[in-house]
């Protein structure tokens, strides 16, 4: 592909540099070669451990694998994460950092030096210098967390472990109230318990997600980043309505590289926004779809983000049966892109585009294999085969298929190799860290009774609004939409998801919604916070690539990914709401599927103003309570929605019809 990866000022974009500012997990250090050298033989050792657990797993079970796990990835995160600021240089870690480094490794493994037996028998009853040593690791914990992710995760844990502590000296009228926990007690849960640092997100992080980002970093390195950027260029070739499928296209594919929407987003611009400006797109638009494609590859299968994996586990279910309940709402949410991209075309005269690449068939002749690994996740997956294995063996082909593609170059191949092992084990640090911290907030809110609590009080918070049980749940849902949405905003997304979970789950399900559509409507909000005003983080990247106003470019992205915002809605709202997930009958999806994509297809015409032409405020309000009503998945309200649609097309016309005579006698 020779296609100019220059902005409109003439320059190519600094991609670490749009990263280092606007991905919501901070970008590391630049490293010295000889600290590169270092960290890059801590981190292949580290993959090579979580190889080893894949099929020779410790005798003395998960846990012990999780302390060993945290004690060798925590100091590599003072390494690689500077402090505070931008980078500078040099960008060496200094005496400060070596020092914590040291301190995580020594308590983190502090449960392995006396025998990892005695420390568990001391459950409940640890020692003081046990307790000293928990103490320590909580805050080289929270420290780790805001170098990767800044300070608001911190806080919050924080928070939570003051109000365990001081929860008896709250007035005993509060819901929140309680007996108040030990210091030992709080230190002891965080430390020597299933729930704390070595809980289920710690697992998630250690068995799956940095195998997944090792996958990504060795398929990326196989060229596959490049070929789904070609293939997406060849695929629709020339026409008006090109570009935008090419962006939206490219940023699904890219997403099987990338676990993040914002590094999603920025590798699609850097590539496709000269393409989309020579179209005539206008720079808040263009950057609208750039991050609504960004986002949407890490809600798409065949590799969900992180909080997937954690689904799986909470739900005591397989990562492939996560992967199917996301096939329906997927197709929703890239029929409302492709709709918006239909309609921008038109609006804007969008001009066809010229771009120098190989036909689709020669492309997939040379490189059709990249989607060789991501075929064998799923069939293994299918076969039940366990999903850390499955991508340790899709991985296997991916580093075949690039061994082949060398041409016989074994000495490149394999450094290609041991790079991607060591970029994958570093490039999960963040998401390590944020995990257990996260183990503070469920361990907390397990102890206290939290969770059940916040859950009674946002129901409540419905029933003071209506009586009516309908009308409870739905207000429950907009309430938690809206609470996910907002804590997503200050957050990561694994670590908003974690906590809606935990907290809004428990209000959802005592309301009659299944698990499964809970978990699923919560991991939605929670990744769509990306693209939620006033944070958008993934927007504001896309607007730094294209020079468009921030502000509006956000708005636009909106305007793309409505559809995604309302969808998750239909998961709960009704029984119907399964089918979107495949939890029903075939046929009983397929009507569902239909319908809600006509309510899809009403939010397009509202947000983008055309239907057969230019769509005028009349017909453009009609098909708002016609996606309303659709997306209520309920027979008498989908007849209501299909009579809108009906009302709206019918007005439509004739307004067209009116205003081609007036212009014929004009």
């Amino acid at each position: 592909m020779r296609v100019s990866t220059k902005t409109q000022t003439g320059e190519t974009p600094d991609i670490d540099g749009l990263l280092a500012e606007y991905d919501e997990e901070r970008p590391s250090r630049s490293l010295s070669r000889r600290w590169e050298l270092g960290v890059w033989a801590a981190g292949l050792a580290v993959s090579l451990l979580v190889l080893k657990q894949v099929f020779w797993p410790f005798a003395k079970g998960g846990q012990f694998y999780l302390v060993v796990f945290l004690a060798v990835t925590l100091p590599l995160v003072f390494l690689c994460y500077r402090p505070r600021g931008r980078r500078g240089e040099p960008d060496d870690p200094g005496v400060v950092d070596l020092l914590l480094a040291g301190a995580a490794f020594a308590v983190a493994a502090y449960p392995l030096f006396g025998g990892f037996d005695a420390f568990l028998d001391r459950q409940g009853q640890l020692t003081p210098v046990d307790v000293l040593a928990g103490t320590v690791l909580l805050v080289l914990v929270l420290e780790a967390c805001r170098r990767t992710t800044g300070w608001v995760l911190p806080v919050v844990c924080a928070a939570f472990v003051a109000f365990a502590y001081y929860g008896g000296y709250l007035p005993p009228s509060w819901d929140i109230s309680h007996a108040g926990v030990d210091f030992g007690q709080i230190i002891n849960g965080f430390y020597n318990d299933a729930s704390g640092f070595y809980g289920t997100p710690l697992d998630v992080a250690a068995t799956y997600i940095v195998l997944f980002t090792i996958y990504g970093a060795v398929l990326n390195a196989s060229g596959a980043g490049a070929f789904f950027v070609d293939i997406s260029f060849a695929a629709f070739r020339r026409s008006r309505t090109a570009p935008g499928r090419t962006a939206a296209t490219a940023g699904f594919l890219l997403g099987t590289v990338s676990g993040s929407g914002t590094a999603t987003t920025v590798s699609l611009g850097a590539v496709t926004w000269p393409m989309l400006k020579k179209a005539g797109y206008p720079r808040e638009n263009a950057g609208g779809l750039l991050a609504a494609s960004g986002i949407g590859a890490i809600l798409s299968p065949p590799t969900l983000g992180a909080a997937a994996f954690i689904i799986a586990e909470f739900l005591e279910t397989s990562y492939l049966q996560v992967l199917v309940w996301a096939i329906l709402p997927t197709l929703l949410y890239y029929l409302g892109i492709a709709l918006a991209v239909e309609m921008d075309a038109r609006r804007f005269g969008a001009k066809p585009v010229d771009v120098d690449v190989p036909s689709p068939w020669a492309l997939l002749k040379r490189g059709g294999y990249h989607f060789l690994s991501l075929a064998v996740i799923v069939v293994f997956l299918a076969l039940d085969i366990p999903v850390y294995s499955a991508v340790v063996y899709a991985t296997g082909v991916a580093a075949l298929f690039a061994l082949i593609a060398r041409r016989g170059d074994v000495r490149g191949w394999a450094r290609a190799l041991l790079d991607s092992l060591s970029t994958g084990v570093r490039s999960a640090l963040p998401v390590i860290a944020v995990c257990a911290a996260a183990g503070v907030i469920t361990s907390t809110i397990t102890k206290t009774g939290l969770g059940l609590v916040l859950a009674s009080t946002l129901v409540d918070v419905a029933r003071a609004i209506s009586s009516d049980p309908t009308a409870v749940l739905v207000v429950t849902a907009v309430l938690a939409a809206v609470a996910v949405g907002v804590l997503g905003l200050a957050v990561p997304v694994t670590a908003s998801f974690i906590i809606a979970w935990v907290v809004i789950g428990p209000a959802l399900i005592e309301l009659g919604v299944a698990r499964e559509e809970a978990a699923m409507f919560i991991f939605y909000y929670a990744v769509l916070s990306e693209v939620t005003p006033p944070t958008a983080l993934a927007a504001v990247a896309a607007a730094a690539i294209t020079g468009g106003d921030v502000m509006k470019t956000m708005w636009r992205t909106w305007k793309y990914t409505l559809p995604a915002f309302l969808v998750p809605l239909a998961f709960v709202l009704t029984d119907n709401g399964a089918g979107l997930l495949l939890r029903t009958s075939l046929l009983d999806s397929l009507w569902v599927f239909a319908v809600s994509a006509l309510g899809v297809a009403a939010l397009a015409v509202l947000t983008g103003g055309w239907l057969f032409g230019p769509a005028r405020w009349p017909e453009r309000a009609l098909c708002a309570p016609a996606a309303a009503a659709l997306l209520y998945l309920q027979p008498v309200t989908v007849a209501v929605g299909l009579g809108f649609l009906a009302a709206a097309v019918a007005v439509h016309l004739v307004l067209r019809k009116t205003s081609g005579k007036e212009q014929q006698h004009a």
